[in-house]
């Protein structure tokens, strides 16, 4: 009812129903972005893509830049960009040996790339190296990777996940949805409780920034 006030009063002052749609949409937006955190930025991809111009002109002078190549193949890996981000990976692999991080990174883009075998060891080698690697996350891609194409896999790797104490709602909310997929819904009610009760028992500073995950997973639990 207050939306629909707020959008009658913008409609007065303004004149116009789809102007005021608009810009009670961008109050909507602003507010979410403000207190909420549910939708996704809008500058965001624009940083991203600046950033990744400025990582490409870097390496251009000094191709040896490891730190300059595994930032940028992170930023790639976030837009997809799974070929490039694979080859800057290899090119790191001789330095990168030790490092959980770099064969999660590895094993995503091989994911990306549709080489789920090479993904799993790329990711299997990550959690030798640590197994709380990105909170367990390279559990919930396999499990995740694996959930329509080896059920028993699939189980064993969301299970695993499940040992590992985390204080990440994200993480939570994906090991339910693998969970939902295997139509698995006590468990998948009970890792969205979780994602629930981790959110409230962060500090105030990080609950914003897990605040959305813990919102869909209430949504995906009342559906269950």
């Amino acid at each position: 009812m207050s939306k629909f006030l707020l959008f009658s009063a913008l409609w007065w002052l303004v004149g116009n129903p789809f102007l005021a749609l608009i810009i009670l949409l961008a109050i909507i937006y602003v507010l979410d972005r403000q207190f909420v955190g549910v939708f996704p930025s809008v500058t965001r991809p624009i940083r991203r893509m600046r950033s990744i111009s400025l990582l490409r002109q870097q390496l251009t002078l000094n191709h040896h830049d490891i730190s300059a190549k595994r930032d940028l193949a992170r930023l790639l890996l976030e837009r997809k960009k799974y070929s490039e981000a694979y080859s800057l990976l290899k090119e790191m692999e001789p330095l990168s040996e030790d490092s959980a991080e770099y064969w999660d990174d590895l094993g995503t883009a091989a994911l990306g790339l549709g080489q789920v075998e090479e993904a799993e060891v790329h990711m299997l080698r990550a959690l030798k190296l640590n197994e709380r690697v990105r909170y367990g996350q390279p559990y919930l891609k396999l499990a995740a990777v694996y959930q329509n194409r080896n059920a028993e896999k699939s189980i064993y790797y969301a299970e695993k996940f499940s040992l590992i104490h985390s204080s990440s709602s994200e993480a939570y909310y994906l090991l339910g949805n693998v969970y939902q997929s295997l139509n698995r819904k006590a468990e998948a009610r009970s890792a969205y409780t979780e994602s629930i009760s981790i959110y409230r028992s962060l500090p105030k500073y990080k609950k914003r920034q897990e605040r959305g995950w813990a919102l869909r997973s209430w949504f995906k639990r009342q559906k269950l």
